[in-house]
């Protein structure tokens, strides 16, 4: 393969994907992009009733391998509207309170987006004796309407989802940057690696399951159910992890990692050891630099629904370092990104039809 994998097709495609809004609850939109770019690499295409997308390569193939990552974004709900026509909200998955304030929305309505900003008492009229940090409870956003009646008037009610606006940027060459990188790298990654499946003619000797999961970010929901869909032998699940090197973490309760340093590869309960031994020698062999991360009992990633599925699939993660998660400026390198692409390319390589991954043969 050549050195750099990412073609001025596959940036185009990220960046669209990375701009379309796909909050937990309605990816739909942001699927029906990345099965168009899927095509021209799968068979045929899965989808289930939640929004889950999968697209197959040898479909009648009877042992089955998925590559996964997920497709929904955090987000809010509007939840409370004042008489005064301000909105009130709860969320939609992480969603980080404390960089709303200042921050410009989209509401989503039957009537198309209606604009709005997260309000905040100016710094002169806050007391800078006992000053109150932004909480879920005081978060407010503001849609430019006099009251509750003119609010209802443009299309917003309890209920609406809310995003962020921000898009993608590239900052010194290889840095992307937006909001949502968390996950929507991990389904461009896997859409990746079944390009250059195709693109290098490379036949395999079992079903593989490129899987864009829902709901992940309110409890692996999208992955649960597409588990037992599939009903896979084995997952490898690609997912963000921490860069721990920025300022305020604390590296001996986090862990080390960082962008740059290649694909970091899970230790954890639900991941199986073969597997990741598997993962690490096509590494190894391959020359694709990997960092590790220890995970006291869960992942925290869909590879926990998948491992615990259908009375056990062997399954392993691979993470992409990212720094400032949950946030609107979400940063990844782009060799990490690459790498986490050959990784998942190299493994599949490695997996042979049948394979039971068992401790006791």
């Amino acid at each position: 393969m050549a050195r750099s994998i990412l073609n001025k097709k596959s940036l185009t495609f990220l960046e669209n994907y990375l701009n379309n809004a796909a909050p937990t609850g309605y990816e739909w939109d942001g699927q029906k992009l990345w099965m168009k770019y899927l095509t021209p690499y799968v068979d045929e295409f899965l989808t289930d009733t939640y929004g889950t997308a999968v697209g197959i390569i040898n479909p009648k193939a009877k042992y089955k391998v998925v590559i996964e990552g997920h497709a929904d974004e955090i987000s809010w709900y509007v939840n409370y509207i004042s008489d005064n026509g301000l909105l009130y909200v709860i969320r939609n998955g992480g969603s980080d309170h404390q960089i709303a304030p200042s921050k410009v929305v989209n509401i989503h309505t039957n009537k198309g987006i209606v604009k709005g900003v997260f309000g905040w008492p100016a710094i002169h009229t806050r007391s800078r004796a006992k000053e109150e940090p932004p909480k879920p409870e005081n978060i407010f956003i503001d849609i430019g309407a006099k009251d509750k009646k003119e609010v209802e008037k443009m299309g917003v009610h309890v209920g609406c989802v809310i995003t962020y606006p921000d898009e993608f940027h590239i900052l010194n060459k290889d840095k992307f940057v937006c909001r949502a990188l968390d996950n929507r790298m991990g389904g461009f990654m896997i859409a990746e690696v079944a390009r250059l499946l195709h693109q290098n003619k490379k036949k395999l000797p079992f079903g593989l399951y490129i899987t864009n999961s829902v709901q992940e970010e309110i409890g692996l929901r999208g992955a649960q159910m597409i588990a037992e869909r599939i009903q896979p032998h084995a997952a490898i699940v690609t997912d963000v992890t921490h860069d721990t090197t920025t300022p305020m973490i604390d590296k001996k309760k986090q862990g080390h990692a960082k962008i740059g340093e290649g694909p970091v590869v899970a230790y954890a309960p639900a991941v199986q050891q073969k597997l990741r031994d598997l993962i690490i020698n096509a590494a190894e062999a391959n020359e694709i630099p990997f960092q590790r991360a220890a995970l006291s009992r869960a992942t925290g990633t869909d590879t926990d629904a998948f491992a615990y599925s259908n009375m056990g699939v062997a399954s392993a993660l691979i993470s992409l370092p990212l720094r400032y998660m949950h946030t609107t400026v979400e940063m990844v390198h782009k060799q990490d990104v690459e790498n986490v692409i050959k990784l998942i390319y190299e493994s599949l390589l490695q997996i042979k039809s049948g394979e039971t991954f068992s401790y006791f043969e």
